[in-house]
């Protein structure tokens, strides 16, 4: 492998990109900021978390798929059922307070 000068189109190619990059101020922030991440932001996510604003139809769906997971699991005692519901009923609680909260106003 050769370690010569790029040919001349080859360089004229990598100029003009090189100036279409160094023309997008959006890149040029995002890479002035760049930060290693050692692991999840864990404010951010509970900042995310604590503003989830979920919509009726969202909340009634989860209701309506809890209430056949939990029936399904009452009459057949599947334990895919039963863990299924167990995942999903947390979700679905935490769904319908925080729309009780939005309604409520608080």
């Amino acid at each position: 492998m050769s370690i010569n000068r790029l040919p001349e189109h080859e360089q004229r190619i990598l100029d003009e990109i090189e100036r279409t990059l160094r023309r997008d101020r959006r890149l040029d922030r995002r890479l002035r900021t760049l930060r290693v991440r050692r692991g999840p932001d864990v404010t951010r996510l509970l900042a995310r978390v604590a503003s989830y604003r979920p919509r009726g139809w969202t909340v009634a769906g989860l209701l309506a798929v809890s209430v056949t997971l939990m029936v399904t699991g009452i009459v057949t005692s599947t334990p895919w059922a039963i863990w299924a519901f167990a995942a999903l009923w947390p979700l679905t609680l935490f769904a319908a307070f925080r729309l009780l909260c939005r309604w409520s106003g608080g």
